[in-house]
């Protein structure tokens, strides 16, 4: 596949004979000139040079490069070769859109190739590696965990899958990371019924994160500041018997207990459904 295949060929790709004859005197400049006729090269020297120059983390010049054997030999192998090049040269630099847009025109073009799943990978980081801080737009990480999927059902064999598979659970963490922070900044205000709303999602749609349990204890926390006893008792409750072992359960049952209260299922609200189901197995 392109990425161990890609790692052997980049060192050498200088010493070889017929590129070290294309470098030399009016050859290649020493990084891409824009304006070089390229056109008496062959495809497998012009790749070449774009082979050193991501060598030589010249990014921008090895995505030139190879976009010239794409542009010049159109229908050839080469040209396939370079374009699955071209979207990791632009990805190492990090100019996701231009890596985006080759990968897709690498799919496009080649969706039963050997490399079409490196090419959906890539497509999926474009999105993936901008995912860098919580209170950023959260569209990226939208957009990463549908391309993550991508990769995961429809190259589930493929040696990219695996991690596919765990940046995607690191993807999921994240939304669910924004909305507890969300929720924290309504409670710190008082604010507790938007506070609620969003621990609730937590709960509900983002259960298998690590933010589940502290998104319990809030919720204890926001139901006791507005009086709703069974609601916190039943937050309470779920978080007794799933996070005994977490700090959030100690904070959570010292709050309770310093009322007179226990963490038991009581009512009927949409944590008693949630207590229910996922703890009796009572769907109905």
């Amino acid at each position: 596949m392109i990425g161990s295949r890609a790692g052997t060929r980049l060192v050498g790709a200088l010493l070889l004979a017929t590129f070290l004859a294309a470098c030399d005197g009016g050859g290649f400049r020493t990084a891409a000139d824009r304006s070089q006729n390229l056109d008496g090269y062959t495809p497998e020297q012009i790749f070449e040079r774009g082979e050193y120059e991501l060598s030589v983390k010249r990014t921008d010049d090895a995505a030139y490069y190879f976009s010239e054997v794409e542009r010049l030999y159109p229908y050839s192998n080469w040209a396939k070769r370079a374009l699955i090049m071209q979207a990791f040269a632009y990805h190492s630099g990090k100019d996701y859109p231009e890596s985006r847009a080759a990968a897709q025109r690498y799919i496009d073009f080649y969706p039963a190739d050997e490399d079409a799943a490196y090419a959906q990978y890539l497509l999926a980081l474009s999105y993936y590696d901008q995912i860098d801080e919580v209170g950023r737009d959260q569209g990226l990480t939208f957009q990463a965990l549908q391309a993550l999927r991508t990769v995961i059902e429809v190259y589930p064999d493929s040696e990219y899958a695996t991690s596919a598979i765990l940046k995607f659970d690191l993807a999921f963490d994240h939304l669910a990371a924004k909305e507890m922070e969300i929720g924290r900044y309504y409670l710190r205000r008082q604010h507790y019924s938007a506070a609620i709303n969003r621990f609730r999602v937590v709960v509900e749609d983002f259960q298998t994160t690590t933010h589940t349990a502290e998104a319990l204890h809030r919720l204890v926390e926001a139901y006791l500041s507005l009086g709703l006893v069974e609601e916190a008792q039943t937050a309470g409750a779920i978080l007794g018997h799933n996070y005994q072992s977490s700090e959030w359960y100690e904070a959570s049952y010292k709050l309770l207990t310093a009322r007179g209260l226990k963490m038991r299922d009581v009512g009927n609200n949409w944590l008693s459904q949630i207590y229910r189901q996922s703890i009796k197995g009572q769907w109905l």
